[in-house]
């Protein structure tokens, strides 16, 4: 069975289980997950029920499919999303992004939780990203090209679309918030990186760091979807002499103390689309 055909199948599955229409898919990334809390939810379903879907390991990424109104915006929101590290291929990775997209999302909204390399960061700020530096040793676009999901050869001029970034910059700005736009650096994980790996992604060029978002909004632009990526600080992590060891607990933490903010911008955001 081909890509295209497994997309279909997962597809009429959903379709057995909801009719509902979505205009916006939304990736949930650590400690983020308390955005459903906001959802008039129309249905649910688990990822371990729909075709080609892998499940998540992750502890705090819960696993399911949630279909509802944020806003009054009709979404589907990936409550827990896949990693590379976790074992998935790439392609196991991007699926749910690819059946967002033929269930009629027209864009996407990715969040993460990040390791903030631009000296000027602290914890809890918000990093929109407008572009990215891609170290992760596999690609979602490899292997043989079917031109009903994306082109050949997709152009990455403007991956993260500039007019749903100047709106969160705008909503941010309005409430106070400290949002910065920045470059995301993608790295395979689990384990977090080294004081050297740091400087060195600062020199690239890099504000922040994770291990998960960009093969997913690499996935989004072979579709032609619109994407916004909202990163989350959760540690600070240059100069080398300010690293504290960090543990899982320490980003979920941050990260929910920090999650209202970035829940009010994408409401916000929802309400003007």
């Amino acid at each position: 069975m081909n890509l295209y055909e497994q997309i279909q199948e997962a597809v009429a599955y959903i379709r057995t289980r909801t009719g509902f229409q979505p205009r916006t898919g939304i990736i949930l990334g650590t400690g983020l997950g308390n955005l459903t809390d906001d959802i008039q939810v129309a249905a649910e379903v688990d990822y371990t029920e729909i075709p080609h879907f892998a499940h998540s390991t992750v502890e705090s990424h819960r696993g399911k499919l949630v279909f509802g109104t944020l806003a009054g915006h009709p979404v589907v929101v990936m409550a827990g999303r896949f990693h590379w590290y976790e074992g998935w291929s790439m392609q196991q990775v991007v699926f749910p992004v690819r059946v967002m997209k033929f269930l009629g999302a027209e864009r996407l909204i990715l969040t993460n939780a990040s390791g903030g390399i631009n000296p000027h960061l602290k914890g809890g700020d918000i990093v929109a990203v407008r572009d990215h530096i891609n170290l992760l040793p596999e690609n979602p676009l490899r292997g043989p090209n079917d031109d009903r999901v994306g082109p050949r050869f997709p152009d990455l001029t403007d991956t993260y679309d500039p007019a749903l970034r100047k709106m969160a910059v705008g909503i941010a700005r309005e409430h106070h918030i400290r949002l910065f736009e920045g470059v995301y650096s993608a790295l395979a994980g689990p384990n977090l990186e080294t004081p050297a790996e740091y400087e060195m992604l600062r020199k690239l060029g890099s504000d922040c760091t994770g291990m998960s978002s960009v093969p997913e909004a690499l996935a989004a632009k072979h579709l032609s979807m619109p994407v916004l990526m909202l990163s989350m600080v959760s540690n600070v992590s240059f100069p080398p002499s300010v690293i504290k060891v960090t543990t899982l607990e320490d980003v979920i933490a941050v990260a929910s103390e920090a999650e209202p903010k970035l829940r009010l911008i994408v409401r916000e955001i929802l309400k003007r689309l």
